[in-house]
C-alpha cells in the first residue's frame, strides 16, 4: 500500500550505515511512513527485523524536510539511534533531493546534512543535543567491569570512566590495549542488569591508536543484541567526553572505526561544534 505522501506505508527497507559497502556498517531498518502504525506494531516489525534499531516516520513535512522519527530494538523503544538516524537520513536525501533535514526525536531536534562524497555515496552528517559527562561513580565502575570480566589495570588511566550523553547515556570504558578491546566476552545477562538498573544504551569501550584515531565496541544487551556495529549516539556522547576533557585534537576532529571484531567494518567521523555543547557525527549509508 502508498499513501499519499508516496511512501509504502508496510515497507521496511534495510540500510547499514557508517559504511559504503553493505557487508560493513551497522544494519537498521526503516519505514518512511509509519503514520498508520502503533507503538506495538512498531515494536513487532523492529523485533521481526532483528538489527539493533529500526526507525519510523512517523510525521513527516516533505516540503519543509521536517520529520519525526522514532526509534526500536527488538525489546523497546529507544530514546536516540545514531546510526538509524544517518540510514533514515540517506533513505530520504535519495528520495527527496541532497540538502538539510530536521528530525524530531525524544532526545530533542536533531538537524542533518546530505550529499554525496567523492564516490557518489550519499553521506549524511548529524548535529547532536547538547553534549554532557560525569565521572563513573565506583560502584557503577565495579559491577560493569565484573559483567565484562575486566579488572581496573586493563583500563586506559588517561581516559577516566564517565557517563556521557549524546542523546542518550553511555559508559565510557577505554582500554589500554587493542588485544584486550578485541577479546570481548562479557556476561550477557548481568551487564543488561547493570545498564537497566543506570538507563545506558550502551556500554562505549574504546582504544586510542592515535590522536585522532579511536578504535571502538559497544556491547548493547538491553536491546536484545550482543554488540552494536557502529553507534552514531554513543559517537556524539564521546565527542562530548572528549571536549569536556579537554582532549579533542588540536583540528577538533577524530575517526572511531568500529565493527571489526564483527566483521562489520564502520567508519565514524566525529567533530567538536565550535563555540557549543554539541557534536557532528557523519558517515555513508547503503542499501543491504
Amino acid at each position: 500500500m502508498t499513501t499519499s505522501s508516496g511512501f509504502p506505508t508496510s515497507e521496511v527497507l534495510r540500510y547499514t550505515a557508517f559504511s559504503a559497502d553493505p557487508a560493513g556498517g551497522n544494519p537498521a531498518g526503516i519505514v518512511l511512513d509509519a503514520r498508520a502504525m502503533s507503538d506495538a506494531e512498531m515494536l513487532a516489525v523492529a523485533a521481526e527485523v532483528g538489527y539493533s534499531e529500526s526507525a519510523f516516520v512517523t510525521e513527516q513535512d516533505r516540503e519543509g524536510r521536517r520529520f519525526r522519527l522514532r526509534y526500536f530494538s527488538p525489546l523497546a523503544e529507544v530514546d536516540f539511534c545514531g546510526h538509524a538516524t544517518v540510514a533514515t537520513a540517506v533513505a530520504l536525501a535519495e528520495r527527496l533531493g541532497d540538502g538539510p533535514l530536521l528530525f524530531v526525536t525524544n532526545a530533542g531536534e536533531i538537524t542533518l546534512d546530505t550529499g554525496k562524497d567523492v564516490s557518489g555515496t550519499v553521506r549524511a552528517t548529524l548535529t547532536s543535543v547538547p553534549t554532557r559527562t560525569r565521572p563513573a561513580t565506583e560502584a557503577e565502575l565495579d559491577a560493569t567491569l565484573a559483567a565484562l570480566r575486566w579488572s581496573r589495570e586493563e583500563l586506559d588511566p588517561a581516559f577516566p570512566p564517565h557517563v556521557a550523553f549524546g542523546g542518550v547515556e553511555h559508559l565510557v570504558l577505554a582500554v589500554g590495549t587493542r588485544a584486550r578491546l578485541a577479546a570481548l566476552d562479557y556476561d550477557f545477562d548481568a551487564l543488561a542488569a547493570v545498564m537497566t538498573r543506570h538507563a545506558w544504551t550502551t556500554v562505549q569501550l574504546v582504544w586510542r591508536e592515535s590522536e585522532e584515531l579511536f578504535h571502538a565496541r559497544d556491547p548493547f544487551p538491553v536491546g536484545g543484541v550482543v554488540e552494536d556495529a557502529a553507534t552514531g549516539a554513543a559517537a556524539a556522547a564521546f565527542g562530548g567526553y572528549l571536549r569536556a576533557l579537554g582532549k579533542l585534537p588540536e583540528s577538533g576532529a577524530f575517526t572511531i572505526l568500529q565493527g571489526e571484531d564483527m566483521g562489520r567494518p564502520s567508519v565514524l567521523t566525529v567533530s567538536a561544534v565550535p563555540g557549543g555543547e554539541r557534536i557532528r557525527v557523519s558517515g555513508t549509508a547503503v542499501v543491504i
